[in-house]
């Protein structure tokens, strides 16, 4: 469009500038030509009634130069005698005359062939300027069709990795308030489906759980049943019984599974202090061995919405990292961010070692860079399975160092204690189970 209106507009006003500059150019020339014809002839008369003698000398200060054309001149006297100035000019001429008060002829001429290269000047420099014009316009066209195209295939794309079930989408504001407005929204709408997947989850492992418990309680039963029943009907009963609380039990675990795959994703709400738990069991030992403590804080008590697994990789490469290459305690603590208590958690890693040279920090993401003796792969592989959550893995602070780990927060009205919240006890038989 703004190519298309600059055309318009080059058209519109570049050709009559250029035909009415040719135009005036012409005029001009022709106007400044009577003005030297006059100028000569009132010289001329002057000379003649003074009286003075005409000489073709006279004439050579009126022949031109200085940015005018030459000029040929000829002047005939009334006495009939005729002088001449300046060059001959061959071919088509320019001219303007003038007979002076006491009969003498004054004819100038300048070679048309000049006047009409300024005319073609004009012409140039209009068609020139019309071609920037042009060309400014094009590259404005292209910056601007970029600036609302780009966005709006991060949009498309964002869109279309919500619709698959993968991780949120992360945005950056463009500038351009509509497609904010409609990539808010969609931000927003991933929040709550992410959130209510997440909360499905849950509860399908919750009441999957809780389901798998009476009926291994009901099995075992039948089992002591089916051994210690001496009349044959009531055996085969509870064989039958047997086999439909196992049929039960494989319809639950398939349940289960179907609402981990497919296109629910695999975040799911996670609980930060088991994972948090989980790491100091395992890294603990190591720790102790090398003579350095190992902290783990939870400031935040909040959910978030990760892939248990993935997290416990990334947290396990970060604290791995700490033993190898860091010094003094090491750090792992949850904290809130400031957007608010849903908004998301900041986990961070730390230690007090020396940190990561200015030459590798940079690319201490990318595969295969590694400020020690390492493959280059671990932190490049982290970061990778936060992004696939909707979160960030950043190195926030290079000495000492410090490694964050950005997860999305799960809504408190969404968080599984609420959704499946804990009740009494449940007597089922002699057994007894939670609901």
């Amino acid at each position: 469009m703004i190519t298309v209106a600059v055309t318009v507009a080059v058209l519109i006003l570049g050709v009559p500038i250029a035909v009415f500059g040719g135009f005036i150019v012409w005029e001009n020339e022709n106007a400044t030509l009577d003005l030297r014809v006059s100028s000569l002839g009132r010289s001329v008369e002057r000379r003649i009634n003074l009286p003075e003698d005409l000489d073709s000398s006279m004439l050579e200060p009126w022949v031109g130069g200085g940015g005018q054309p030459p000029a040929s001149i000829i002047v005939r006297g009334p006495d009939g005698s005729e002088y001449r100035a300046g060059p001959a000019i061959d071919g088509r001429v320019l001219y303007s005359s003038q007979i002076t008060p006491s009969g003498a002829t004054v004819r100038m001429e300048i070679d048309a062939a000049a006047v009409q290269w300024r005319v073609v000047q004009v012409v140039i420099l209009v068609v020139a300027g019309a071609a920037i014009a042009l060309a400014v316009g094009v590259v404005v066209a292209r910056r601007q069709a970029r600036a609302l195209s780009a966005p709006l295939i991060y949009l498309a794309a964002s869109a279309e990795q919500l619709g698959s079930g993968q991780a949120r989408p992360r945005w950056e504001t463009s500038g351009i308030e509509e497609i904010d407005l409609v990539a808010a929204e969609l931000v927003r709408s991933a929040d709550r489906m992410a959130g209510r997947l997440a909360a499905e989850r849950q509860f399908a492992a919750d009441a999957s759980h809780q389901l798998r418990t009476p009926l291994t309680a009901l099995s075992m039963r039948l089992e002591e049943i089916l051994a210690l029943a001496e009349q044959e009907e009531v055996r085969e009963e509870a064989r039958v019984s047997l086999e439909q609380v196992e049929r039960l039990t494989g319809v639950v675990e398939d349940l289960l599974k179907s609402s981990r795959s497919g296109s629910g994703g695999t975040t799911e709400a996670v609980h930060l202090d088991e994972v948090f738990a989980q790491q100091e069991e395992e890294w603990a030992p190591a720790f102790a061995r090398a003579g350095r403590p190992l902290v783990f804080e939870d400031a935040a008590k909040i959910s978030v919405l990760a892939t248990p697994g993935s997290l416990a990789q990334v947290l396990a490469t970060l604290i791995e990292n700490s033993l190898k290459y860091g010094d003094g305690t090491t750090t792992v603590r949850a904290r809130a961010s400031g957007k608010g208590k849903n908004s998301g958690v900041f986990i961070d890693v730390l230690d007090e070692g020396e940190g990561v040279s200015d030459e590798v920090a940079p690319d201490i993401f990318t595969k295969h860079v590694s400020g020690g003796s390492g493959t280059g792969i671990g932190l490049a592989l982290a970061k990778d399975l936060v992004a696939a959550d909707g979160g960030r893995l950043e190195l926030s602070q290079r000495r000492p160092p410090i490694f964050t780990v950005f997860l999305n927060a799960l809504p408190a009205s969404l968080d599984p204690d609420v959704v499946l919240p804990q009740g009494g006890l449940v007597t089922v038989g002699r057994r007894r189970r939670r609901r």
